[in-house]
């Protein structure tokens, strides 16, 4: 039984003519015929009397009248609901994020979030290997990747920014071991690592204009923890190589200084990523947007600060 019908049986039974409430339903009188005859098929009994000047409920129609009514009712409750589901920030969101950006940026980003919105739960997968949407039971994660990227594993996603990468050391450091000033210089520094899947990020690539620098770092340490060799960094163990976001605030605050700026390290781009577009939620849709404008607020008093210059981070496009 059409819903559609339900709705003309209704009418007709208010106006008591198949010509007025096909008039205001929009749809012919034979088209409104018709939907009564469907209903009355299906439930094996006449609903109307029809004369050549009235139409009025049989005993039948009078007794289902409201029940049909009360079925509408329920069905524009439920559509109802649904949409405000959809509408309103609730749930749990199982997310996967790098160590370093659960730390710091995402804990108090998400702690503001949930703070707002009392319904929203969150499952954080915090780790610097790559979370698996399904072994890990995650429906989105945080990652530096690239557009390409994301559609060889078939994922759907949002990228939130490019991501500028810079060299920097403590003022302690500095003040010990003196600050490079040419790419030659930097294999006489001691490097802070980051390793993963037991490979040590030692091989920094540097560009000026169109020349490219590939310089083999020595160090006396690595780890797999982003946060630990920006942490070391501040300590003044040594130089670092980070993303402009996961230093920000060290470098606004004089905690690190800016190594070589007119040496340029390429790009890389940070999405939000997820197995199906049927899992982007309200919740998702939200943390995506506060996100963006979080970093934003941090590329703008980096530039404001002079630390960077708009060229060196340019704005994500729209996607």
């Amino acid at each position: 039984m059409k819903i559609a019908d339900l709705h003309v049986l209704l009418k007709v039974a208010e106006l008591h003519s198949i010509t007025a409430a096909a008039n205001q339903l929009d749809m012919s009188s034979s088209a409104a015929s018709v939907s009564l005859k469907r209903i009355e098929q299906e439930l094996g009994a006449q609903l109307f009397v029809r004369t050549t000047r009235q139409l009025r409920l049989t005993t039948e129609g009078e007794r289902y009248l409201p029940l049909c009514q009360q079925a509408l009712d329920l069905l524009q409750q439920g559509q109802v609901l649904i949409n405000e589901e959809q509408h309103s920030i609730t749930g749990e969101v199982r997310m996967a994020v790098s160590s370093e950006m659960g730390r710091n940026l995402m804990r108090v980003l998400l702690n503001n979030i949930m703070r707002k919105h009392k319904t929203m739960k969150l499952r954080l997968h915090a780790s610097d290997s790559r979370a698996d949407f399904y072994r890990d039971g995650v429906d989105v994660a945080l990652r530096a990747i690239t557009k390409d990227a994301t559609k060889d594993l078939n994922l759907y996603g949002f990228k939130i920014c490019n991501i500028p990468h810079v060299l920097c050391a403590a003022p302690t450091y500095i003040a010990r071991h003196g600050e490079p000033q040419m790419p030659d210089e930097l294999p006489q520094h001691n490097a802070l690592l980051y390793k993963l899947y037991e490979v040590v990020h030692d091989g920094w690539e540097l560009y000026q204009d169109d020349q490219q620098y590939k310089i083999k770092m020595n160090s006396d340490r690595a780890v797999n923890d982003g946060d630990i060799v920006r942490r070391w960094c501040v300590d003044g163990e040594g130089i670092a190589k980070k993303s402009a976001i996961d230093v920000a605030q060290d470098l606004l605050a004089g905690r690190l200084k800016r190594l070589m700026p007119e040496y340029k390290i390429p790009l890389t781009e940070m999405w939000l990523v997820l197995p199906s577009r049927q899992l982007i939620s309200p919740a998702i849709r939200l943390i995506r947007d506060e996100l963006k404008q979080h970093i934003n607020e941090l590329r703008a008093q980096l530039i404001t600060n002079k630390l960077l210059t708009e060229d060196e981070w340019p704005q994500a496009e729209e996607n």
